[in-house]
């Protein structure tokens, strides 16, 4: 019983620091070898819009981590998903700091983004290893294509924000090779569809609220 307690203390408390508190990189943000150049305020604008969003998914991956951790019993399994929940942290720091560096705020919405996204996760987690890990891939198939669109998207003089993109896609791509590598079962198509328009939803209302 008290097990269950603590457990349930420390998701929550995974959930409040995810959320509130201001996350700690273990690596340093990735910097562009080109200056910034100056930014006109829609640029301005336009980046930290494009940059809560990927906030938004770092928060959500958070969430899903955390939640395929708890539910599987393979203890190497829980690792994998704790050792992809320590990296993502540092895509978590660094969009927050970019955000506040171009001026704009965190989505109003997290706390419902987190809560969704750890809905999903237990549920992912419930489904068996593989499929939590064919979860894990297919999220991560579609967040780096997510980001190969705002590589697009983001104003040319943004050079900082481009680079933590870069960065970021690389990461993503290879924890989608390590889920696949773990034994990840493709996703049926209409569940990867479902993912997607859940993401662009996400994405649509995270870009304004």
């Amino acid at each position: 019983m008290n097990r269950s307690i603590d457990s349930l203390l420390e998701l929550a408390d995974d959930a409040l620091r995810t959320v509130f508190a201001r996350p700690a990189a273990t690596r340093e943000v990735p910097r562009p070898v080109t200056f910034d150049e100056p930014l006109s305020e829609a640029q301005r604008r336009e980046a930290g819009a494009l940059m809560r969003v990927n906030h938004v998914g770092e928060v959500c991956a958070q969430a899903l981590y955390t939640a395929q951790a708890a539910s599987t019993r393979d203890p190497a399994l829980r690792e994998h998903f704790l050792e992809a929940s320590r990296e993502e942290t540092d895509h978590l720091a660094w969009t927050r700091q970019r955000l506040e560096e171009l001026g704009a705020r965190p989505s109003l919405l997290n706390p419902l983004w987190y809560a969704g996204a750890f809905g999903l996760g237990l549920v992912a987690g419930r489904l068996g290893d593989k499929l939590s890990l064919g979860f894990v891939a297919e999220t991560e198939r579609q967040v780096e294509a997510h980001l190969d669109g705002h590589l697009d998207r983001l104003p040319a003089p943004d050079h900082a924000s481009r680079a933590i993109v870069t960065q970021m896609k690389l990461d993503e791509a290879r924890h989608a090779a390590q889920a696949w590598s773990a034994g990840a079962a493709e996703l049926p198509a209409p569940a990867r569809s479902m993912m997607r328009l859940a993401a662009r939803v996400m994405t649509t209302v995270a870009h304004r609220i």
